[in-house]
């Protein structure tokens, strides 16, 4: 995608003809959005402006869970077929309950990774891939994008909204949607509060290589301090086995591990890890991020939509929070393309208001159960831990439960949008 202004701008700095919509954040949540509204109206005029400098995306090394329906997404709007090759299925989920130094850990319960026959119920796809698949989808759609500039305020104006950027141009649209992240600024501008607290817990993220194949094995490890995850990725280009780590620990353990010397942080990685996949070692720099939950009180206000971790950012204890932004994501293409086929204003706040009532319950509900999991499974309560290890051997004796629980993870569940139904809205 090229990086320019869409269209011309007047002496002013106005650009002369308005947008339909724009879209404040480039990265999944906000190209998704650019892709699915373009692709299904083409006659929108949809522009994406981001603040991070042209090109950092290519140096994104993290990967992602995506679960079957955002993949029946993609493969919708005509991207999955070029990230396909490079994503590799979760064949199978296991689950374990123990502390860090136990000889052994026992597997209270275990997946197996279709959703329906020959469908896994999630793959490991790395950012770089995923984004730039979206990227080269966008431009061929004609999609704008502005990249390398902030948005520093916005003015709704009855029929419209004014977006003031950084570099002092003006941009008008009749929809302005923020997908600018957890901290989002724009949500600050809209004078949306939050619900939000720090669970003293940062989330440690690198690729490991090692000997043996994975086999599509994905596994969580509850630890005291907070759950380890394996997630299989491909071989790289000379045939390494990998797999993306995420570790909790406590943030000042956290820090510590990240900064310190790499013996001792592939020591303690080693001491989770194990040494089933053979020989170890750290493949790229460990990065570290704090945890929280974040909230959003609404998810809209006149000509304005939050979408992804601008509207919630939750526990990764399962894995769901890239998810509910495809979620979002598909939810409000549908209403915003329904209400443009049925000649309704776009932005006008009833019509905002269908997207804000399909996704708010669920959103909340996804934090709350999170934040239980993760207060559940954190710690080193011995009576807690017999109860939680209990119910965890219920569920792995009980196959229709499993069967809920595998469509939960993949997205299936629920109000479903078309989008990620594999459905053209």
């Amino acid at each position: 995608m090229v990086d320019r202004k869409p269209d011309a701008t007047g002496a002013d700095g106005k650009r002369e003809a308005p947008l339909d919509v724009l879209i404040a954040g480039a990265g999944y949540v906000g190209l998704t959005a650019a892709v699915s509204l373009k692709q299904a109206r083409p006659g929108l005029a949809v522009a994406v402006v981001d603040a991070a400098p042209a090109g950092v995306w290519r140096r994104d090394g993290r990967a992602s869970a995506i679960a079957a329906a955002a993949s029946r997404m993609l493969e919708q709007l005509g991207v999955w077929e070029e990230i396909a090759p490079e994503a590799q299925a979760i064949t199978e989920m296991i689950i374990t309950d123990s502390r860090a130094a136990d000889p052994v850990r026992p597997v209270f319960l275990t997946f197996d990774g279709e959703v329906a026959p020959g469908e896994p119920f999630a793959h490991m796809v790395a950012n770089r891939d995923l984004n730039g698949a979206l990227r080269r989808r966008a431009e061929k759609l004609g999609i704008d994008l502005i990249e390398g500039m902030a948005v520093s305020a916005f003015d709704v104006n009855g029929a419209g909204i004014t977006v003031h950027l950084a570099d002092g141009a003006t941009l008008k649209a009749r929809l302005l949607i923020a997908a600018d992240g957890v901290n989002s600024k724009l949500r600050d501008m809209a004078g949306i509060k939050t619900v939000k607290w720090e669970y003293g817990q940062s989330g440690i993220v690198c690729t490991v290589a090692h000997e043996r194949p994975h086999n599509g094995r994905a596994e969580e490890h509850f630890l005291p301090a907070g759950p380890f995850a394996t997630l299989p990725l491909k071989p790289d280009k000379d045939g390494t086995n990998r797999s993306s780590i995420v570790w909790v620990e406590r943030t000042e353990d956290a820090k510590a591990l990240v900064a310190g010397d790499e013996f001792v942080f592939e020591h303690d990685l080693e001491q989770r890890f194990g040494l089933k996949l053979g020989e170890i070692s750290v493949a790229d720099k460990p990065r570290a991020w704090p945890l929280g939950l974040t909230l959003a009180r609404a998810f809209v206000a006149p000509r304005f939509a939050l979408a992804g971790d601008a509207a919630h950012g939750i526990h990764p204890i399962a894995g769901q929070g890239l998810n509910l932004g495809f979620k979002d994501v598909a939810a409000l293409a549908e209403v915003v393309v329904e209400a443009d086929r049925l000649g309704q204003d776009i932005g006008a706040l009833d019509v905002l208001e269908r997207y804000q009532q399909w996704r708010r319950f669920d959103t909340l509900q996804m934090g709350v159960t999170t934040d239980v999991l993760n207060r559940l499974f954190s710690n080193d309560i011995g009576p807690l831990r017999a109860a939680r290890d209990l119910g965890l051997g219920l569920v792995e004796r009980m196959p229709r439960l499993k069967d809920f629980f595998i469509r939960q993870a993949s997205g299936l569940s629920g109000d479903t949008p078309r989008l990620l139904k594999g459905e053209a809205i």
